[in-house]
């Protein structure tokens, strides 16, 4: 896959972060693509895998405290203060509509290397509480912005797994993208918080990304198992 490449400062954050997630967010990963294809059919394979994705989401984005939750902790911009409010409530439902995608599909699927698997996912995890409860002004906050941006894909996803189930996609109340870019606008005051905001989209966008490669290679061992 190629990555975005940005200089550090310089040119319109919003912009940037826009093009990081367009480039290297999970609605461009090949195995979400393939995820979302497959979620028409009705297959045991597509589910397993279905059902791998989705635990492993929760495993990374189903607690509270969250990314949004932890920079609202950090985040003294009055600018955001609004966005991080209605953030945080609409998450919450997008944690508990993940968990109920989550028991429909049934237990994640025995795949070699299980407990390997786990620990990665929570070292992950650890990775972005770090992440999201950082000092550096900025660093937090691009973070939750590119996780809220980058969630577009994932919410595609969900909700192709809950029609796949028959279920009705819960409505979404998330701030939109436009909302969200100009919050990333209005609190990029100067080169060291751009350059902050731009690491925490990166770091984000790094930590899914590993995620989803993680997802294919469990699903190509349990091809290979079948065979």
């Amino acid at each position: 896959m190629q990555h975005a490449q940005f200089p550090h400062v310089g040119g319109d954050i919003s912009s940037i972060i826009e093009t990081l997630v367009s480039v290297d967010g999970s609605a461009s990963h090949s195995h979400v693509q393939m995820l979302s294809a497959a979620a028409n059919d009705h297959g045991a394979r597509p589910l397993a895998s279905l059902a791998d994705a989705a635990h492993y989401l929760c495993l990374l984005h189903g607690r509270f405290p969250g990314v949004v939750d932890n920079a609202a902790t950090r985040s003294a911009d009055n600018a955001a203060r609004h966005w991080l409010v209605q953030t945080c409530e609409a998450f919450a439902d997008e944690r508990a509509y993940l968990t109920s995608i989550s028991v429909a599909l049934g237990p994640v699927p025995s795949t070699t290397g299980q407990h390997n698997c786990d620990s990665a996912v929570l070292q992950q995890r650890h990775a972005l509480e770090m992440l999201s409860q950082s000092d550096r002004r900025g660093c937090a906050m691009g973070a939750a912005l590119t996780l809220i941006l980058d969630w577009n894909g994932i919410r595609n996803l969900l909700d192709r797994a809950a029609m796949r189930l028959g279920l009705e996609p819960a409505k979404c109340g998330l701030p939109g993208d436009a909302d969200t870019l100009a919050v990333a606008r209005a609190i990029a005051v100067d080169d060291a918080t751009i350059r902050a905001m731009q690491f925490g989209a990166r770091q984000l966008l790094t930590q899914h990304r590993g995620l989803w490669e993680l997802m294919r290679a469990r699903s190509d061992i349990r091809a290979a198992e079948e065979m």
